[in-house]
């Protein structure tokens, strides 16, 4: 709940404190009309609903691609994310043109998306016929689909930027403050949520590491006492036997540990293997 809160007061601040209605700076004190405002606030309800553990990221992606396009007014969306290896990859596409598009991106290395990304900053694009060489492949790229303009915003938190939300148009011109605002507030919400689920999945990871490893130390400590106690040996020597053991035939140390709990093989086997005790 507490993500969920932090999400919708993160909105709230980047839309001036208000869903309901908010000048634009480009057409004076026109509102937002009620369809538009009713969508943009069920957005961020659906969104918001979606911060519960294991949800389901690529869904939550492609509602994010898809509300811009229906709320922001975007011809179509696109979110690039990079992975928890530092791959750059394509999460979701509000269209296949799209995908494609930004497949091309990151094959060719060069476009508005991907400076955003390595920037963690805002770009603009509001005229790909007078990009000026900035991104030649993409600009022709962009233009054969029929998409004029690009606006790549940043999902970043605390100085971590984790990929870019992606809007294509096929005018040019850019987004006027309003829209552009609502377009961040959406990509940071999806940004925490992401980052939520990368936490709490590598915490869960570090607690099945740790639990594994006090598991395997009561095996071990049990197949120290089994081998001592039928070969006569203290723990100590019982132990280097059994790591040599398992070095000697490639095998994990509590793999053998197991089979001699388990009376697959006793001391006699792991005596024979070294030739003697003393060896």
């Amino acid at each position: 709940m507490a993500v969920v809160e932090g999400c919708r007061r993160r909105i709230t601040g980047n839309l001036g404190g208000s869903l309901v209605t908010s000048p634009s700076i480009r057409g004076g004190a026109k509102e937002i009309d009620m369809a538009r405002e009713s969508m943009l606030a069920q957005t961020l309800v659906e969104l918001a609903d979606s911060l519960v553990d294991d949800f389901d990221v690529v869904e939550l992606l492609t509602l994010l691609t898809d509300r811009c396009v229906e709320v922001i007014g975007a011809s179509a969306a696109g979110i690039m994310l990079v992975s928890t290896d530092g791959e750059l990859g394509v999460m979701a596409s509000s269209n296949e043109a799209t995908r494609i598009l930004e497949l091309f991106e990151l094959q060719c290395q060069e476009g508005p998306c991907l400076d955003c990304y390595r920037s963690g900053a805002l770009v603009v694009a509001p005229d790909l016929t007078e990009a000026d060489g900035r991104w030649p492949h993409f600009a022709v790229e962009s233009l054969a689909a029929g998409f004029r303009s690009v606006h790549a915003l940043p999902m970043r938190l605390r100085g971590q930027t984790i990929g870019a939300l992606n809007l294509f148009r096929t005018q040019a011109g850019s987004l006027d403050e309003l829209d552009a605002r609502a377009a961040q507030a959406l990509a940071d919400v999806a940004t925490i949520a992401i980052l939520q689920n990368r936490a709490l999945r590598a915490a869960q990871v570090v607690n099945e590491e740790l639990q594994s490893a006090l598991y395997s130390r009561i095996v071990i400590e049990q197949a120290k006492g089994v081998v001592a106690e039928q070969a006569n040996i203290d723990v100590e020597k019982a132990f280097t036997l059994l790591r040599r053991y398992a070095r000697n035939h490639g095998r994990r140390l509590v793999d053998v540990a197991h089979d001699v709990i388990d009376r697959k093989f006793g001391v006699a086997d792991l005596m024979s293997s070294e030739g003697e005790l003393g060896s």
